[in-house]
């Protein structure tokens, strides 16, 4: 992206909505130098359809219950996508397994938030296994989607501590706030062109390949 131009986002959801919240948030305060032209949800009682509403931003519901098969939901969600002609997919709690010709279609251009430090804890129920593995830090992870689940390439990681007395519910509201710093910070880099996914070197940051992902809070520059 130039400095001219504004990054155009659509967020995919499936539930409350909280970084996308964070993201709607960073584009108007300026944090991010864009803004969310759609928002798309696979579940039609989404709330994070009345964020995208109170923001003025197009909300729409694509059921994955209506289509026969994964394949031809992505296929028609890659329609609803490109009407908007955005430079960047984001998943914001999108709980949807995505088929290889979706993801390859938004090859370099498709991130995603994971509640842990990726490679651990791949798939759902992350807080529960980091208490139950026996873990002093947990954390999240921002990263390019690959068609390996959660096993794209990490950009920005934030650690959060495991305290004595934490269960799911207070470690997931910790990993939670870092979420919300973390994900807009990866997006302003892509929006200043600062970031991008190569297919030989990986993850470059600043022409720089990252042999391994940044850790929060030193990538607050």
């Amino acid at each position: 992206m130039s400095g001219h131009e504004r990054l155009r986002l659509v967020v995919l959801i499936s539930g409350s909505g909280s970084n996308l919240q964070a993201i709607i948030d960073a584009c108007a305060d300026g944090t991010i130098e864009g803004e969310v032209v759609a928002v798309i949800s696979n579940r039609p009682d989404a709330y994070g359809l009345e964020r995208a509403r109170r923001a003025g931003i197009p909300a729409e519901v694509l059921d994955h219950t209506g289509f026969a098969d994964r394949e031809a939901f992505d296929r028609a969600l890659i329609e609803h996508i490109d009407a908007y002609q955005p430079d960047l997919v984001v998943l914001a709690g999108f709980m949807r397994i995505l088929t290889p010709a979706f993801v390859q279609h938004y090859s370099g251009r498709l991130l995603n938030i994971h509640p842990s430090l990726l490679p651990d804890f791949q798939g759902l129920h992350t807080h529960r296994r980091a208490l139950e593995a026996g873990r002093t830090v947990h954390g999240a992870s921002v990263h390019f989607v690959t068609e390996e689940l959660d096993g794209g390439p990490v950009i920005l990681q934030a650690e959060v501590p495991i305290l004595p007395g934490d269960d799911e519910q207070t470690l997931a509201a910790r990993v939670l706030e870092q979420e919300h710093r973390i994900y807009p910070t990866v997006i302003q880099w892509f929006a200043e062109g600062r970031l991008r996914l190569d297919p030989t070197h990986g993850v470059l940051l600043d022409g720089d390949r990252l042999p391994e992902p940044v850790r929060w809070p030193a990538a607050q520059s």
